[in-house]
């Protein structure tokens, strides 16, 4: 480096700390790879805390290289912990990005240890926004370095200080024994007070273990759900009813769509309504509709295992039920378990090695490929080696049905480790001749370089040149999932290279669909990104379009996502439409008609295409699945890969990844429950309940309002085919409507005497007749302008909202907390769990969501036919009971 050169940019850095251009300075620091100028120039800031949250934000956003960003981080951790009040919660955010569990638990106990209850509010809101981005292994390290900390509590130091030791000749004089007396009741004292210090600990560790295991928010997430849910039963009553029965597709769609729509919601009315109806289905699709029990259910760890009983292998693998009942449970067993998997792990690994000689080999086959893929789910990013041994197995046994989910449950549980077992699964993908191994096996690959950009580049480069189109493929992934939300310049140079030149359709596609991970931090890039590619003459290629901004700009609602999916959703080729209509559910999820009209049109279009004879069943199956995503969880869930800290969630892109696997297998299609993320804000007190408490809403109702529910005429109604038009006809509805016109507006001269005569009159009331002409002119204008009775009440411009409460995405800048309000969050936060101090702690709480959703009454919580109550049903049907009968006499 020449010295001059280096002399400039010193004098630069110099100049631009001391004119006070402290971002600027940072920017070149970062640049310049000084991070001693850095250190500077945010320790001589005026603002240090919003320095540091900025050089945060420019870390993850601009440095592309993963191991230079660690070392920013590291250093930004140092001056965070030398400051006189350190900011706990974003320190835990650089040490989660840092994998520094040791760190984190640090931090937590001396929290917790704390006599200040803000301090242990901090420490749980902590623990909530660690939570978020659903790092499995991490949040289970921090627990377990909690745990050992309390086994060996520091000893107080009063113990140190010994009884006083007796003379030499053994006799204690008597002014030794007033001082001994006085010293054994300090300790006694001192232990005393030890002793509540110590049983705050432990309660406190107890919540915070509940915490960071991921059970506590799950159930209060449960709960929001269910007594939440808003889905619409009559929209799956109108898709079942236009479905063909001989169409297998499109009846195992509506079975998808029904474990989407009620997703986390325990509400599994219409299966319950419709079982014969359900029963039809044979085979796979059997395997698929009991596994949609498990995203129905998702969450409920207590009673998981209870509710999926009756379909759960009896004894051991094949107990005489249908296999593909047993396969889909254990599925199912791993979608309610996703993540969070420590209590069921075990007997998922048992389903799986045990076999049983009686069972056909095909349907032990069948029960495999359900527990792997449960397997794979429960003990994601967990990298047990003993679980990897039994999958490895299962593998090896060379079997199709059971090697593809092998391949991807391997991939699940070595999310992220970049371990060197990727170099034996692709051995093996060299080895077999079984393309659906290969495939697994390379989405498998892929998973396990999840965040490790350029460490992962080796073997990107290794599969992209592979001869095998499929291990090309499982390349195109591990570009994405290796540079997922980085928007990696060189990432996305590559996949553009491949979307134009590779010569597998498999490739383009999935090369092009690939930008939409690398993309999602900075959505609005992707339509400008892929707006060329959306017009080629490959289908496939414009299909990958498609997803690509479904993944990457969902549940942004952004206008241009909506204009670039339009015109593929009346694409000619039918798997281009259903990759577009079922993107464009992803990018409308959560959004209300009123802030975007074409939500509406776009309801309408699904609506026309699910009830026309004619359509093709690729693109009523895009239909079907897009009504449940639109209205997934209960109309109470968004599509969310960042967490408010702008970290990835882990869990949510890798369900996003394995659901864009629906291509060659659909019941994959239920990972896409993996990236749902509750539209909800639940306020939590000290004892981790919900107290009920309002807030405001500084935006009209109408912009975040649930979606309308569809009315019986609608639905009934067939297409409409438009309708000649007489020339004759026009001309005689001209002359009736000048006609109608003169009409008006003789009544209206004639009202307006009768109003100014009656307005010369004193008297306080109005007669009849005046009330009669008001009314009229009121009926008038409306026929004249229909929005003049809407200009009488004007809408409020805000909405008074009760803890726990549906807080959507692009409502959360205008939440707010009320004023001399009891209840202030330990941070600012419009969404997500926060924690709150009562500044009223003498006065009464009152609590919401204290009924839990039951295993088995789940059911009811659907309410009527029209699903619309929620759990107010279940309440109701406990208040109305039957009067007794009135007195009378029996006689014989």
């Amino acid at each position: 480096m020449d010295p001059r050169l280096e002399a400039i940019v010193e004098r630069m850095l110099d100049k631009c700390i001391l004119d006070g251009r402290y971002q600027q300075a940072i920017g070149m620091a970062i640049e310049c790879r000084r991070l001693d100028k850095l250190e500077e120039a945010i320790t001589r800031s005026e603002n240090i805390h919003a320095t540091l949250s900025y050089c945060i934000n420019i870390s993850h956003s601009y440095v592309n290289l993963r191991e230079y960003r660690r070392e920013v981080l590291r250093l930004l951790v140092k001056v965070y912990q030398e400051l006189p009040s350190p900011d706990y919660l974003s320190i835990c955010q650089c040490l989660m990005f840092l994998d520094e569990p040791e760190g984190v638990a640090t931090i937590l106990e001396k929290l917790l240890r704390s006599e200040n209850k803000d301090d242990a509010l901090l420490a749980f809101q902590i623990a909530f926004d660690l939570v978020e981005n659903e790092h499995q292994a991490f949040l289970l390290n921090v627990r377990n370095r909690l745990s050992s900390a309390q086994s060996q509590p520091s000893e107080p130091a009063h113990q140190e200080s010994a009884a006083p030791e007796s003379d030499q000749t053994g006799n204690a004089t008597a002014a030794e024994d007033v001082q001994m007396t006085d010293g054994t009741q300090a300790l006694n004292r001192n232990v005393q007070e030890a002793d509540p210090i110590e049983a705050t600990y432990a309660e406190r560790l107890s919540k915070i273990k509940g915490i960071l295991s991921g059970e506590t928010s799950i159930q209060l997430t449960l709960q929001f759900l269910y007594s939440h849910n808003k889905s619409d039963l009559l929209i799956l009553k109108t898709i079942k009813q236009s479905v063909e029965m001989r169409n297998s597709v499109c009846h195992s769609a509506t079975i998808y769509a029904n474990a989407i729509m009620h997703a986390g919601t325990t509400v599994d009315t219409f299966l319950r309504e419709n079982l014969d109806w359900l029963s039809r289905a044979t085979n796979w699709a059997k395997f698929s509709a009991t596994a949609g029990l498990g995203v129905i259910h998702r969450g409920h760890l207590q009673q998981g295992r209870s509710l999926m009983a009756p379909y759960l292998p009896q004894s051991g693998a094949g107990g005489g039920g249908s296999p593909y009942s047993e396969g889909g449970a254990l599925y199912a067993l791993g979608l309610i378990h996703a993540n969070h998997g420590e209590g069921i792990k075990q007997f998922l690994r048992d389903s799986l090695r045990s076999t049983n000689v009686e069972v056909l080999a095909f349907y032990k086959l069948v029960i495999q490929h359900g527990a792997c893929l449960g397997l794979g789910l429960a003990a994601l990013g967990t990298a047990d080696e003993d679980i990897y041994d039994d999958i490895k197995t299962v593998l090896y046994t060379d079997s199709a049905v059971a090697g593809e989910a092998a391949g991807i449950s391997m991939g699940l549980l070595m999310v992220g480790t970049a371990s060197e077992k990727a170099a034996e699964m692709l051995a093996y993908a060299h080895e077999t001749q079984h393309e659906k191994i290969i495939r697994g096996l390379a989405l498998g690959i892929a998973l396990t370089v999840y965040g490790r950009e350029e460490e992962a580049d080796t073997l990107i480069e290794q599969m992209t040149r592979d001869q095998d189109p499929i291990l090309r493929y499982g390349g195109m992934y591990a570009l994405a999932l290796a540079y997922s939300g980085t928007a990696n310049n060189k990432a996305i140079r590559q996949l553009l290279h491949f979307a134009v030149s590779d010569v597998s359709n498999d490739v383009r596609r999935t090369a092009v669909l690939a930008l939409g991970f690398v993309l999602y931090s900075e959505p609005e890039q992707t339509p400008r990104i892929v707006s060329l590619l959306s017009e080629s003459y490959n289908p496939h290629v414009r299909y990958g379009a498609a997803l690509a901004v479904g993944i990457s700009c969902a549940g942004t609602g952004l206008s241009e996502a909506i204009s670039l999916l339009e015109p593929l959703t009346s694409d000619v080729v039918d798997f281009v439409r259903q990759g577009a209509l079922i993107a464009m559910a992803m990018v409308m999820v959560q959004i209300s008609e009123a802030s975007d009209s074409r939500v509406g049109t776009f309801r309408r279009q699904l609506e026309k295409i699910i009830l026309d004879k004619h359509e093709d069943t690729m693109s009523k199956m895009g239909a079907i699945l897009a009504s449940g995503i639109l209205d997934a969880g209960g109309r109470n869930v968004t599509i969310k890969l960042l967490s408010k800290t702008k970290h990835d969630k882990i869990t949510a892109v890798v369900g996003l990844a394995v659901f864009s696997q629906f291509w060659y297998w659909y019941p994959l299609i239920y990972f896409i429950s993996l990236s749902f993320s509750p539209t909800a804000f639940i306020g939590l007190n000290y004892d981790l309940k919900v107290p009920k408490f309002e807030f405001l809403s500084h935006a009209k109702p109408s912009l975040f309002e649930y979606p309308r529910p569809i009315t019986v005429s609608t639905t009934t109604s067939a297409v409409k085919i438009p309708t000649a038009v007489l020339s004759t006809s026009a001309r005689a509805k001209a002359r009736a409507t000048k006609k109608e016109a003169d009409q008006k507006a003789v009544v209206e001269k004639s009202s307006g005497a009768e109003s100014s005569s009656a307005g010369s009159s004193t008297g306080k009331g109005k007669s009849s007749g005046d009330k009669d002409g008001d009314s009229m002119q009121r009926t008038i204008q409306m026929v004249d302008n229909p929005a003049a009775e809407k200009r009488v009440e004007p809408e409020p411009s805000f909405e008074i909202l009760t803890n726990p409460a549906r807080v959507v995405p692009a409502q959360e800048k205008f939440i707010k907390f009320l004023e001399e309000g009891r209840y202030v969050p330990v941070k600012l936060a419009p969404s997500g769990f926060v924690l709150l101090k009562d500044l009223r702690p003498a006065e009464p709480e009152v609590l919401s969501l204290t009924d839990a959703p039951s295993s088995t009454g789940s059911a009811a919580a659907g309410g009527s036919t029209t699903g619309q109550q929620g759990s107010a049903s279940s309440a109701m049907a406990v208040d109305e009971e039957p009067q007794p009968p009135q007195p009378f006499e029996y006689t014989s």
